[in-house]
């Protein structure tokens, strides 16, 4: 609207925002779309518990399964087609259902597999206490949706989402047929769905690529073919209104040949019927006059023929070329859109025509569009078969204009949630086809509605693009909105560790902008976090370490754990002497303190302790071995208890025994002297008496200082373990020093071989020097240079005599200059009075150089430096300056040693 056409007029009062208030398991959002969505604990007064939503009633279910269905498009609605073929078919599955059992419809794309569930649902509206439940798995991939989704269906819950406890326990108590098309899920995810529900019979239509369900399910398979030829002639001529020619019906067996016989095949062969026979339709009464002016007939008539093969198995292309030109900007938006078109209310929009809405309609006549759920999708084939043809070319601009149109759309007040959530497959596609800028505009108004239609897994996926926006587009207040409602929403679902990531990112995002409300909506958040996290937290009793019982004695030995008690013959596993009298429970080892003895200690004799055994253990040895005589602790040994029979005998079943008091303590000294004087192994009298025969059991003695506590806690343990006054441990032995070696041979070998190498490296040098100064200069002949040697050239010049009386030596070549292949270097003056020889070459075959000429000048003898060999010269007479210019070298006449001037 022109902005000069407004003034004189008042303002338009701003709207207030949508605030929504929900009850999410046991805490209370506030949706707020401007400053986030904050979140209480419910309280309940008394603690009383929730409240039970009430199922939705017959007429109430109706009226919500009529909304659930896609709307009805402008224009001439077409026809309902008449369900071809499938009666066998949809008796089995009737018959499935009202047995209770449950089916897995599997069809592949074009079946007819949604017009065989309609029929279906028809038949069994009256066999289930809840009814007939349509619900549509496009998109979904978890159990928990589809659950949620029932719920909804069945129970009058609109501001309440239950957790997940609370679900499954209604969710159970749900009876009714619950038909579901385009499941994309199988294996566990299915079983857990059919556990939740075992009251509910399943229609479950799908492709065979969703993924077969688990041998635990228990569903009966049901597959879905192709037509045969009758019924697909028959459904070519109820979509073309006509009878089919023989040059047609011979084509409708070919093309079901090559397509399967797949339904909606012949329903986009029929449209290409009716659109050939538009375009080829003549009137005999108006053959004889010219079109009118506003008439759409052409006036050269030309005949279209029938659609070959390959066009009628993929005829998108050709019926997209004869649809009006707002269907093809329909189609061109559902291509960038990954398919999904959006409801005709927005066609007018987004297209820019205003009857772009009867769109709808004819491509649904023509079988481009299918139903899904609550709006219509590109048929199966045919967003593929368009973008072949350049229809996806503009997919990034009409994504821009989808986003930015539900931006408005969307966060408008007089918009319901409900109808966001019916278009929430469009938006999320808008969202991902858009620039940043509008994907954060998008999503920032579509968060609320999602959330307020209780659609979280949509408001999650919105959430989480927003914010990837919203960071690549340096928007930092929306980043901080994102972040605190992935934290709100991580609540609420129970996911504590996310929920506190979230908001602490928020809180430093808003901080930074120092935004205190959203701040102080953040910090209470996460107080609700932290109050979650301490209540999960299970708070451990203090661990104490009681005294363990007594464990039975194995068949080798005796087992007794610290502190058990005295160690007496019932803990040995020996039998007490019958009728003995003694010390009740008296141990064996005298000082031993601990529990009493075991049976044998109340009401019946114990048997007596040790006497001057010197504190052994009575010398037991293995079962049914008599101890030795004359041992110590024996029968008849000193100290023995002694029996009626005389001294040194053993006690007399019956008789009275008196009992012994121990002699002395036990000490680690005595006890050692006891074991080493104790004899291999005897048989005990008693148990040779009775005849008793077994395995040998070996009795260690345990000895335990007197007065000793055993440890009841982990601090004692520890103490004892670790004690706190430290002993000074004592001080370290002193180590031998090693003795000191004497030198090693490997230092004296590399010393000598260091020194041979010296000496053998002088000799070579001196004989080659020595042989350098005797070889003779081979003669030359007449005219002839000397090339100088490599270490004459590199000789730096000498300085000058201050005195003219002593002749000053000549410099040496200052750089040497290039020469050309094959001339001869001119010679130079040595330094030395000893002559230069020449360099042999390695060819004696070879001329040798021609003279060179004393007339000559420098400059000949002196080639270009073009040449990459180099050439010496010999520098001028020293002057005053040291690094003076370059002078042609001189040459030398006749061989006689001097130079010309």
């Amino acid at each position: 609207m022109d902005r000069s056409s407004t003034q004189g007029q008042a303002d338009p009062v701003e709207q207030p925002a949508r605030v929504v208030i929900l009850t999410a398991g046991a805490f209370t959002v506030t949706v707020n779309p401007v400053d986030g969505s904050e979140i209480v604990s419910t309280h309940r007064p008394g603690g009383e518990p929730a409240h039970t939503p009430a199922k939705r009633t017959p007429a109430a279910r109706t009226s919500r399964a009529a909304a659930a269905r896609p709307p009805v498009p402008p224009g001439a609605p077409a026809g309902a087609r008449p369900l071809r073929g499938r009666e066998e078919e949809r008796e089995r599955l009737v018959r499935l259902l009202a047995r209770g059992r449950s089916v897995r419809l599997t069809g592949p794309p074009g079946s007819g597999r949604t017009a065989l569930l309609d029929a279906v649902a028809d038949a069994c509206a009256d066999m289930a206490p809840d009814g007939v439940v349509r619900l549509c798995a496009y998109g979904y991939q978890q159990p928990s949706e589809l659950l949620r989704a029932l719920y909804a269906t069945v129970y009058e819950a609109p501001a309440e989402r239950p957790d997940r406890a609370e679900l499954l326990a209604r969710v159970g108590e749900i009876g009714a047929v619950v038909l579901i098309d385009d499941l994309d899920m199988g294996g566990t995810a299915l079983d857990e769905l059919l556990r939740a529900t075992p009251e509910c019979a399943y229609l479950l239509a799908a492709t065979p690529d969703t993924r077969a369900p688990s041998d635990e399910s228990h569903l009966e398979e049901v597959f879905l073919g192709g037509l045969a030829r009758a019924d697909c002639v028959a459904l070519l001529e109820s979509g073309a209104g006509r009878a089919l020619t023989d040059e047609e019906t011979a084509w409708a067996g070919d093309l079901r040949f090559a397509s399967e016989g797949l339904p909606l095949r012949f329903v986009q062969a029929a449209a290409l019927l009716r659109q050939r026979d538009e375009l080829n339709r003549t009137d005999a009464e108006d053959e004889g006059e010219d079109p009118g002016v506003f008439e759409e007939r052409p006036r050269d008539t030309v005949f279209v023929p029938l659609p070959t093969l390959a066009e009628g198995a993929a005829p998108a292309e050709l019926l997209a070329s004869r649809v009006s030109e707002s269907a093809r900007a329909a189609l061109r938006i559902a291509c960038a859109l990954g398919g999904e078109l959006p409801h005709h209310a927005h066609l007018p929009a987004l297209v820019g025509d205003t009857h772009a809405d009867m769109a709808v309609a004819e491509l649904l006549d023509c079988g481009l569009l299918s139903p899904v759920g609550t709006r219509y999708r590109l048929a199966a084939g045919v967003a593929r078969q368009l973008e072949e043809i350049g229809y996806g070319d503009t997919a990034a601009e009409e994504a821009r204009t989808a986003a930015r149109h539900y931006a408005w759309w969307t966060g408008h007040t007089s918009v319901t949630p409900e109808r966001v959530a019916a278009e929430a497959d469009a938006v999320l596609a808008a969202l991902a086809g858009a620039d940043v800028v509008a994907s954060v505009l998008l999503a920032r108004t579509a968060a609320p509605a999602f959330a307020a239609s209780l659609y979280w897994e949509a408001w999650e996926r919105v959430l989480r693009s927003g914010a990837e926006a919203a960071r690549k587009a340096g928007e930092v207040a929306e980043q901080a909105y994102f972040h605190h409602e992935l934290g709100v929403l991580a609540l609420c679902e129970g996911r504590v560790d996310r929920a506190r990531a979230e908001l602490e990112a928020s809180i430093g995002l808003r901080g930074a902008l120092a935004d205190k409300r959203g701040t102080v909506a953040g910090r209470r958040a996460l107080a609700l976090v932290t109050d979650r996290e301490a209540a999960e937290v299970q708070v451990s009793p203090p661990l104490r370490l009681a005294p363990p019982a007594a464990s039975p004695a194995p068949a080798g030995g005796v087992a007794r754990s610290a502190g058990s008690g005295p160690l007496t013959a019932a803990a040995l596993g020996v039998a007490p002497v019958p009728g003995a009298s003694g010390v009740p429970g008296a141990p064996l080892v005298p000082g031993a303190g601990g529990t009493p003895s075991a049976p044998g200690a109340s009401g019946t004799p114990g048997v007596p302790p040790v006497a001057g055994a010197r504190g052994a253990v009575g010398a037991l040895g293995a079962a049914g071995t008599p101890l030795a005589p004359g041992a110590p602790g024996a029968p008849g040994a000193p100290g023995a208890p002694s029996g009626p029979g005389g001294p040194g005998t053993a006690a007399v079943p019956g008789a009275p025994v008196t009992p012994v008091t121990p002699a002395a303590p036990v000490t680690p000294a005595t006890l050692g002297k006891a074991l080493a004087a104790l004899p291999a192994v005897a048989p005990v009298p008693e148990r040779a008496a009775a005849g008793a025969s077994g395995p040998g059991t070996t009795v260690l003695p345990a000895v335990a200082p007197a007065g000793s506590v055993a440890p009841a806690t982990l601090a004692e343990v520890f103490e004892e373990a670790f004690p706190l006054s430290t002993e000074p441990a004592p001080a370290p032995k002193a180590l031998p020093q090693p003795k000191p070696k004497g030198p090693g041979r490997k230092p004296l070998l590399l010393a000598a071989a260091g020194a041979l190498t010296v000496v053998v490296l002088g000799t070579v040098v001196a004989l080659a020097v020595t042989t350098e100064d005797k070889t003779p200069q081979p003669a030359r002949p007449p005219g002839v240079s000397t090339a100088p040697t490599s270490e004459e050239a590199q000789t730096p010049p000498s300085t000058p005599a201050p005195s003219g009386s002593y002749p000053s030596p000549e410099p040496e070549a200052s750089a040497p200059t290039t020469q050309a292949p094959g001339t001869t270097p001119t010679p130079r003056k040595s330094s030395t009075p000893k002559p230069t020889p020449t360099p042999q070459t390695s060819s004696p075959a070879n001329p040798p150089p021609p003279p060179v000429s004393s007339s000559a000048p420098p400059a000949s003898s002196s080639p270009p430096p073009a040449s990459p060999s180099p050439s010496p010269s010999v520098s001028s007479p020293p002057s005053a300056t040291p690094t003076g210019p370059v002078v042609p070298p001189d040459t030398t006449v006749g061989g006689t040693g001097e130079t010309a001037p």
